[in-house]
């Protein structure tokens, strides 16, 4: 039962990393260096904790962006 329930953590950890990656991808930046990518993530990151307008204007970008890709 514990095997089982390891291998599914490990389905759903790896199911969310893909789909991450499919972020990058539809930012359209698959060929950015990773460092380069890591560091914008990073200074989001600390951005976002500064303000929810940033937040609400981020949201409504992606949630276009993502709205766009079911068309």
């Amino acid at each position: 039962m514990a095997r089982t329930a390891t291998s599914d953590a490990r389905k759903r950890d790896t199911r969310e990393k893909i789909e991450l990656g499919g972020l990058i991808v539809k930012a359209g930046l698959r060929y950015e260096k990773r460092a380069l990518i890591l560091g914008a993530l990073i200074e989001l990151r600390q951005n976002l904790a500064n303000g929810e307008t940033e937040r609400s204007r981020l949201i409504s970008i992606g949630a276009e962006a993502l709205g766009n890709e079911r068309e």
